[in-house]
C-alpha cells in the first residue's frame, strides 16, 4: 500500500478499514470452503432422522453409489446392532459347473459293515469368471463354375460365389461383437484405448490404440442417421433437460491445444422412453443450445448459466430452474462457516430446501398421478418457498455481495421465478439431475482419457455416449445393444428400418433372448 496515497479525511479512512477488514473476511471465508472441498468429505448429504429425510444432490462426477439416498440407521448404526443386508444372490441364469467333492470309497462302509446310503448333499456355490477370449470367424464362401463352359472363349466359364454380408466397417478384421466390447469399455466403462491396447496384447493380439480409435470413428459416422433420429425424438417430449461441460480437444482449427470445448448432454423425448443426446461444440455459446433445440416447444430445465439466457422465454418454451444447484451454494456457505454453520441463513434455507424433497419423496413413495402431485405440492410446497423467499429478501439486504451468502443468495433470487415452475407440472422435477446423471458417464471417463486427439474423435465420442446412454436410460444392457445395431445396421435401407434400432424402440427382452 502506497502510504502517501491515503487519504486524510478520518471518515475516508475509516470506510477503507471497513472496506479492508470484509475482503480479509471474504479471503478467509473462500480459504476455509477450499480447505473442506480438499479435505472434507465430497458427499453434499447430511445424516437426517427418517421422518424428515431428503434426498441431496451430487455433482455429476460423484458416484451414482453416493447419490443414492441414505437412512438415519445406515449412516449412524450402533455397535450392538448389525445390517440386515446378505449377500446378494448369485443369478439363476448364469451357467452352473458342478464340481463333486466325495469321500473316498472305503469311508463309505459303516463300521457296522454296512454300506452307507447317500441320503442328500450339501451344495455351495461359488462365482468364478473366465478371461475374455479371442477368437477368429473364418468366413468362408464356395465358388462355383461350370464344366461345360471352361471352353468356351468369349466370356470364360460361369462362375458363382455368395456375396458377403453387408458389414458396418467392410475392410478390415473388425466384427460387430468385437466393435462393441471396445466402445463399450470405453465410453461406459471409461477405459481408455491405449489401456485397452495392452489388454490385447496380453490377449495375444496386437491391435494399435489408432486403430480403436478409427474403429469408434467409422462406427459412430456409420450411426449418424439414428443420431439425426434421436434429436427427433429428444423433440418430442413435454421436457428437455439440458447441461454442458468441459472437454478438452486437439487439433482444433484456429484454437490452442489447451482451449476449452465443451460436452453438451440434453435428456427428453417420451418420459416412457427418453432420449439421451450428447453433441461436442467449442464453444459454451446458447447459440449450441438453441441449435439443439431447434423447434422444440414444452419446458426446458437447466442451470442458472447465463448462456441459456439466450433461449429467452420464446412461444412454447417454458423454462425451469434447478432446486440442486442452488442448494449447493448455501452447502458452500456452511462448509466455509464450519461449526459455525449451525443456526444461520444457510442452514435455515437448506433445512427449507430439505423439506421441500421430503414433499417430494412422499410424492414418490404414494405413487402419486401427476395431478395429485400438482395438489400436494400447492399444499405443502408452496408454502415452503413462500418461506425461503421471505428468508432471502430479508438477509439480502445485510449480506455482503461478495461473500459465499451474497452469491448464494443473489443467484437465488435472480432464478427464483424458474425454480418455483416445477409447480405448475406433476411431471416435472425440482431439479435437473437427470442431465447431471446423464453426463456423469463421460465426466468420470475424462478423467481418465484426459482429451480427444481430434474433433472427429469427439464427434465420435458424442454419438457413441448418446447411444449408450439413452440404451441404458431404456433398460437395455448396452453391450447387447451395440452388438445388435452394428450387426443389423449395415443391412437397413429404410428410415424406418433405422428408427426400430433406436434404444427406445427396442424390448430389453428381444437383446435377452437374442443372447
Amino acid at each position: 500500500m502506497d502510504i502517501a496515497a491515503l487519504p486524510n479525511d478520518i471518515d475516508a479512512l475509516k470506510q477503507l478499514v471497513i472496506d479492508l477488514q470484509q475482503h480479509n473476511e471474504q479471503l478467509a471465508e473462500r480459504n476455509r470452503l477450499l480447505h473442506a472441498i480438499i479435505y472434507g468429505p465430497k458427499s453434499e448429504k447430511k445424516p437426517v432422522p427418517v421422518e424428515d429425510q431428503y434426498s441431496l444432490f451430487d455433482e455429476a462426477e460423484q458416484t451414482q453409489a453416493e447419490q443414492a439416498p441414505k437412512t438415519f440407521e445406515e449412516v449412524f448404526v450402533p455397535a450392538h446392532m448389525r445390517g440386515k443386508r446378505g449377500r446378494k444372490p448369485i443369478p439363476a441364469d448364469l451357467p452352473r459347473v458342478e464340481i463333486v467333492h466325495d469321500i473316498p470309497e472305503a469311508d463309505k462302509i459303516c463300521p457296522c459293515g454296512c454300506e452307507l446310503t447317500r441320503i442328500g448333499e450339501e451344495v455351495s456355490e461359488k462365482l468364478d469368471i473366465v478371461p475374455a477370449k479371442i477368437q477368429v470367424q473364418r468366413h468362408i464362401r464356395p465358388k462355383y463354375a461350370c464344366r461345360s463352359c471352361e471352353g468356351v472363349e468369349d466370356d470364360g466359364p460361369t462362375v458363382k460365389i455368395a456375396a458377403m454380408p453387408p458389414q458396418l466397417i467392410a475392410q478390415g478384421i473388425v466384427t460387430p461383437g468385437l466393435l462393441a466390447h471396445v466402445a463399450i469399455a470405453k465410453y461406459a466403462d471409461a477405459l481408455p484405448l491405449y489401456r485397452q491396447e495392452g489388454q490385447f496384447l496380453r490377449l495375444g493380439l496386437d491391435i494399435s490404440r489408432g486403430t480403436l480409435a478409427s474403429w469408434m470413428i467409422r462406427a459412430a459416422e456409420a450411426c449418424q442417421p439414428l443420431i439425426d433420429l434421436s434429436i427427433e425424438e429428444l423433440r418430442s417430449g413435454p421436457i428437455v433437460n439440458m447441461d454442458e461441460t468441459t472437454v478438452q480437444v486437439l487439433n482444433e482449427d484456429g484454437r490452442a491445444n489447451t482451449a476449452k470445448s465443451y460436452m453438451w448432454v440434453a435428456r427428453g423425448g417420451p418420459p416412457e422412453k427418453p432420449v439421451v443426446l450428447f453433441r461436442y461444440h467449442p464453444s459454451r455459446a446458447g447459440s449450441v443450445a438453441e441449435e439443439i433445440l431447434g423447434n422444440y416447444q414444452g419446458f426446458l430445465q437447466t442451470d442458472g448459466y447465463a448462456g441459456y439466457e439466450a433461449l429467452g422465454e420464446r412461444d412454447g418454451l417454458r423454462h425451469l430452474g434447478c432446486w440442486a444447484h442452488c442448494r449447493r451454494k448455501f452447502v458452500e456457505v456452511e462448509k466455509a462457516a464450519g461449526k459455525k454453520a449451525k443456526g444461520g441463513t444457510a442452514h435455515a434455507v437448506l433445512e427449507l430446501i430439505g423439506k421441500l424433497y421430503g414433499v417430494e419423496r412422499l410424492a414418490e413413495k404414494q405413487k402419486l398421478k401427476p395431478e395429485q402431485i400438482v395438489a400436494l405440492r400447492a399444499e405443502q410446497s408452496r408454502p415452503l418457498l413462500d418461506s425461503i423467499k421471505a428468508l432471502l429478501d430479508a438477509r439480502a439486504a445485510t449480506s455482503p455481495p461478495k461473500s459465499l451468502l451474497g452469491k448464494a443468495i443473489a443467484y437465488a433470487r435472480k432464478q427464483w421465478d424458474r425454480l418455483t415452475v416445477y409447480l405448475e407440472d406433476g411431471r416435472l422435477r425440482p431439479d435437473n439431475n437427470l442431465a447431471e446423471n446423464a453426463i456423469r458417464p463421460f465426466a468420470v471417463g475424462r478423467k481418465n482419457w484426459l482429451f480427444s486427439g481430434a474433433p472427429r474423435g469427439a464427434h465420435a465420442s458424442a454419438a457413441l455416449y448418446s447411444l449408450i446412454e439413452t440404451a441404458k436410460a431404456n433398460g437395455l444392457e448396452p453391450y447387447a445393444y451395440l452388438r445388435h445395431l452394428f450387426e443389423r445396421l449395415p443391412c437397413t435401407t429404410t428410415e424406418a428400418e433405422r428408427k426400430a434400432l433406436l434404444p427406445q424402440s427396442l424390448d430389453p427382452r428381444v437383446l435377452a433372448s437374442a443372447s
